[in-house]
């Protein structure tokens, strides 16, 4: 209608008389020749009445030309460009509203009649509109077919997908048993190896604490009878048992089990145990006791012997193999949701808007930084830098919903919700209203209230269909 309108060609208006400020689709109802019924139909009054600046009926209707009726109206025919209704109380009160000045024709002021400037800017503005709407369905057209076009192939692609993953999957299991099995000799070989490695050091212990009871001993038989007795054994009195600084016959004798004395054999099998962590060596200043630490070396394990890390290579690369499989089939199962999640989404009658799916744009404000990611998310950062900000995941993120347009126009708003709450508010939600344009691009963004953002979004998936042009030397219509 807007461009039929633009390509009107211009007509010869008929002057029709009637009363000022009537309007030609009112005219009918101020006929002269009889009296006037106000158009609330409350009161009939004499037709020289109407216009002569005394308000006779209660909607104002007997005076359209002057401003004697505060709830009147007053037409501005405004030829050349849009005619306009005005307050009553406006007529003769030195200020210019009609474009065509017809409202101040008593009031002293010289209104000049600027309607066919005004025509001429408004035609040039809905022709640039127009221009825009063209381009922009020409490009919404070529979305439509390249979505189309991508649509199929990606619905190829996860066909192939959906049907290589069978495969996948047997080969994965494949692997897993495969590598199950490899692991099964790998584990003999090295609970092997760390059992061989633990009796060794329980050996070595063991030895260790031979020598230091052998030691003892030898040192503690001061009368070198191979056997050690109570008397010896008194001479150690950090020994004690009870605290007082000597050692007892008493204590000793309950070291040596109530014993006597005790031989070397017995001595190590019986009393080392008791005494090792308090004995002292008497040659020494040194205790005897507790013995060095094991070098790293000792603690160290050994490497595995050639066939036991033949094993571990082995089941590693069973491991390797498995593992890289699994990975590919959890990409594969990402890539299937992906296409189904893409495919499924509601892009539009045609699908003009599937282009916006991947793409985000950018607006830069003075103190901001707003970034759209249509279909995914909205989010805010400071311009001098910051983390973001989330203005709202759509409603649509992981399951489809709806668009947030009205019935008639659903693909015209998107809703943006549950985004970071406000301090002490509610969560900042974000709506996105979609506009006619030649080129992609966030033109606008506001707080109208608190935590509510409003963007407006340019897009050619946005422009409708224009009517059709007319024949550029058709035959004019009288208006």
């Amino acid at each position: 209608m807007l461009l039929l309108l633009l390509l009107l060609p211009v007509c010869w208006a008929v002057e029709v008389k009637r009363p000022r400020g009537v309007s030609l689709t009112n005219h009918h109802f101020y006929d002269e020749s009889k009296p006037f019924t106000c158009l609330d139909g409350l009161a009939t009054i004499p037709f020289d009445h109407v216009n002569d600046d005394y308000c006779d009926c209660k909607d104002g209707s007997d005076e359209p030309g002057t401003a004697a009726c505060p709830n009147g109206s007053f037409h501005c025919t405004n030829t050349g460009y849009k005619s306009l209704y005005i307050s009553s109380r406006w007529v003769n009160d030195g200020v210019c509203d009609c474009c065509d000045g017809t409202d101040e024709y008593n009031s002293g002021i010289i209104c000049e009649n600027i309607c066919k400037e005004k025509g001429r800017k408004e035609r040039e503005t809905l022709q640039q509109i127009a221009e825009v709407t063209r381009e922009g369905f020409r490009l919404k057209k070529i979305l439509i077919e390249e979505w189309k076009k991508a649509r199929e192939e990606k619905q190829q692609k996860l066909a192939e997908l959906q049907a290589g993953k069978k495969s996948l999957e047997d080969q994965v299991e494949m692997l897993r048993v495969v590598k199950e099995e490899a692991e099964k000799p790998e584990k003999e070989a090295k609970d092997q190896h760390q059992k061989l490695w633990e009796e060794q050091q329980a050996a070595s212990k063991a030895q260790r604490e031979q020598e230091l009871a052998a030691a003892a001993f030898q040192e503690l038989d001061d009368d070198m009878d191979g056997a050690v007795s109570l008397a010896e054994l008194q001479t150690h009195s950090e020994l004690d048992t009870d605290g007082d600084g000597v050692l007892s016959e008493g204590e000793a004798q309950t070291l040596l089990g109530g014993d006597v004395q005790m031989d070397a054999a017995t001595f190590h099998d019986r009393v080392w145990a008791a005494i090792r962590d308090k004995y002292q060596s008497e040659e020494s200043p040194p205790p005897l006791v507790p013995p060095q630490p094991a070098s790293p070396t000792e603690d160290k394990m050994p490497p595995y012997d050639e066939q036991t890390q033949a094993f571990i290579d082995a089941a590693q690369e069973a491991r390797n193999k498995f593992e890289e499989a699994e990975r590919s089939l959890r990409d594969m199962e990402e890539s299937i949701r992906n296409l189904e999640q893409e495919i499924s989404f509601d892009f539009g009658p045609n699908g003009e808007f599937a282009y916006l799916y991947s793409q985000c744009y950018e607006l830069t404000t003075n103190e901001y930084i707003y970034r759209l990611c249509p279909f995914k998310l909205v989010s805010q950062k400071p311009k001098l830098g910051g983390s973001p900000t989330n203005l709202g995941t759509p409603l649509f993120r992981s399951t489809w919903g709806s668009w947030a347009g009205p019935e008639h126009d659903k693909f015209s708003i998107m809703k943006y919700e549950q985004g970071t709450g406000c301090w002490q508010g509610p969560n900042r939600s974000t709506t996105v209203r979609l506009l006619c344009g030649k080129e992609t691009v966030v033109t606008s963004t506001m707080e109208p209230s608190r935590c509510e953002y409003l963007m407006e979004l340019m897009t050619p998936a946005a422009c409708p269909e224009p009517p059709p042009e007319p024949p550029a030397n058709g035959d004019h219509d009288e208006l």
